[in-house]
């Protein structure tokens, strides 16, 4: 497989530059993962009749993998980043799949983790590549722009699947197979049409933990830690406590999906106007609320359109989780992309492998509590926030470190 330098990289034909390849996996995954997210509550109480406890056993399996995550620096001894990245990004397809082949709780918690690996190690490779091929000046808004391919994928997935499912009466069966298949496809072409990057600052391969990063690793634990209640709880409570059937939880997620391909770019520039504290502040601020409000529907009996106008303001906010990713640009040397990646994904779902499995024993009691639970997460990331530079580099990782630290930070 031919090695080409980025410094190289522009001379050749623009579909076959690193930050292409970028947007055509940014594009793929959603195709897979997405279509599997958007079926999953339905094909699992339809079909294998899962309860609060159920899902929570099985969004705990499926974050498993990305604890383990840290074994990425162990792969990336024996094979190059780009190559793990697309053959992790098979695996989900292929995973996905077979989804609907095993229709029992076993089945699906084995193929859900097969997925997960595939999944969880492409996010951990897909977003050390992104730091070391975009440029720091370009980061903020390129990423949003590559939010936005990915949503539009997403979109397309949707849209399909709203327009066909009633329509045609499709199977789980059918739509996993064609969702999947299609992003593996679109990861082989990955492998075999694009040349390998070599990047300008070879990646240390041996595990690191800095204590310069300890706020970067605490944001990361808390956002890991939210986001949980979110994808399992959010969308399981559309159909459990609203019945909602497969087209309209799609047709949920699309109205996200047009809200962040208009929206991520436009956050990118934010983020690069405004600097990392200011969006993180205030994504913060802006998920206490939405978690209150959700609590407050089970304690007040608030209703279904209220929850859907929640649910999609609740993942606009998390758009804005770019701007954790630019903050350890601006921090970290060159070398510890890589090898902190890994540790970070780790670091984020050490709460993903217990928090959704105890939650779901909570739910069965008190859904409300679920969520009151999560503004007080996120106030707890409103306060990390704060610490967070107006201009962070190497030696200002925080308000309380380097020459820039004085009274008016």
């Amino acid at each position: 497989m031919r090695i080409v330098p980025l410094s190289e990289a522009r001379h050749l034909p623009l579909w076959r530059r690193p930050v292409s390849l970028l947007f055509l996996m940014a594009m793929a995954q959603p195709i897979a993962f997405a279509t599997w997210s958007s079926l999953l509550n339905n094909f699992v109480i339809e079909v294998a009749d899962f309860d609060g406890q159920d899902i929570g056993w099985l969004h705990t399996v499926r974050e498993i993998p990305g604890f383990l995550a840290i074994g990425v620096i162990a792969l990336i001894m024996v094979i190059r980043e780009q190559v793990l990245g697309i053959v992790a990004l098979i695996m989900l397809g292929l995973a996905t799949a077979v989804t609907a082949q095993f229709p029992s709780m076993g089945g699906i918690l084995t193929i859900t983790m097969l997925s997960s690996i595939g999944f969880h190690y492409f996010e951990t490779v897909n977003q050390s590549l992104q730091l070391q091929w975009i440029d720091k000046l370009r980061a903020p808004q390129m990423l949003g722009f590559i939010m936005a391919a990915g949503s539009a994928a997403t979109l397309v997935a949707y849209v399909l699947i709203v327009m066909t499912w009633e329509t045609f009466e499709l199977s789980y069966s059918f739509v996993y197979w064609v969702s999947g298949g299609f992003t593996a496809l679109i990861a082989l072409f990955c492998l075999f049409a694009y040349p390998q990057f070599e990047a300008p600052n070879p990646q240390l391969k041996t595990f690191v933990l800095r204590k310069r990063y300890w706020l970067y690793y605490a944001l990361q634990f808390m956002s890991g830690a939210r986001r949980q209640i979110f994808v399992v709880f959010a969308g399981f409570m559309m159909v459990e406590r609203f019945g909602f059937q497969v087209h309209q939880v799609t047709a949920l997620f699309l109205i996200n999906l047009v809200a962040n391909m208009i929206l991520a770019p436009v956050l990118g520039r934010v983020v690069g106007r405004f600097g990392e504290r200011f969006a993180l502040v205030f994504e913060y601020v802006g998920l206490t609320i939405v978690f209150l409000a959700y609590g407050g529907i089970y304690a007040f009996g608030w209703g279904v359109v209220l929850a859907s106008v929640l649910y999609v303001i609740d993942h606009i906010f998390f758009a804005l989780a770019l701007a954790l990713k630019t903050y350890f640009q601006k921090i970290a040397d060159p070398g510890d992309i890589a090898p902190t990646a890994a540790v970070a994904f780790t670091i984020n779902h050490i709460a993903a492998v217990f928090l959704p499995a105890l939650l779901g024993y909570l739910w069965l009691v008190s859904p409300g509590a679920v969520f009151v639970l999560a503004a007080g997460m996120a106030v707890t990331s409103l306060v990390l926030a704060m610490m967070v530079p107006r201009h962070p580099e190497p030696g200002h990782e925080t308000v309380f470190s380097g020459p820039l630290a004085a009274p008016a930070e």
